[in-house]
C-alpha cells in the first residue's frame, strides 16, 4: 500500500461571503486575493484548493485561514487525502467529458 497517498492531500476551502455593498465586495476580493497569494488555486467559484504534504502543514494553513477570514460570511475548510482526491470524478458539459483530477505538485528538496 502507498502510505504517502494518505499523508498528503488537498485542503479545500469553500466560502460564501456577502457581496451586496461595495465594502462587502472589497472584503470578498481581498479574501480571494489572500487565498491566491497563500498558494491556493481556484477549483470553482468560491472553492479553492491547496496541496498539503503533512498534517502539520495543514494545521499551519488552517491557522492562517482563521486569521484571514472576513467578519461576515461562511468559510469551510476540508482536508481530502491524496488517495481520496485521486478517486474524484470531474465531469464537464454535455456530452459529458471526464478528466483526471489535479495531481500533487512535485516537491523540491533543498539541502
Amino acid at each position: 500500500m502507498d502510505t504517502d497517498k494518505f499523508k498528503m492531500g488537498w485542503l479545500i476551502v469553500a466560502f460564501d461571503l456577502p457581496v451586496k455593498t461595495p465594502e462587502e465586495r472589497k472584503r470578498y476580493t481581498d479574501f480571494r486575493k489572500w487565498l491566491l497569494k497563500d498558494g491556493y488555486q481556484m477549483l470553482q467559484y468560491s472553492v479553492y484548493i491547496r496541496p498539503c504534504v503533512t498534517y502539520a502543514r495543514q494545521l499551519t494553513h488552517i491557522d492562517r485561514l482563521r486569521k484571514s477570514v472576513p467578519d461576515e460570511g461562511h468559510v469551510r475548510a476540508i482536508f481530502v487525502t491524496r488517495s481520496q482526491w485521486e478517486k474524484s470524478f470531474i465531469i464537464n458539459g454535455r456530452p459529458a467529458k471526464v478528466q483526471s483530477p489535479e495531481g500533487m505538485p512535485e516537491q523540491i528538496m533543498l539541502w
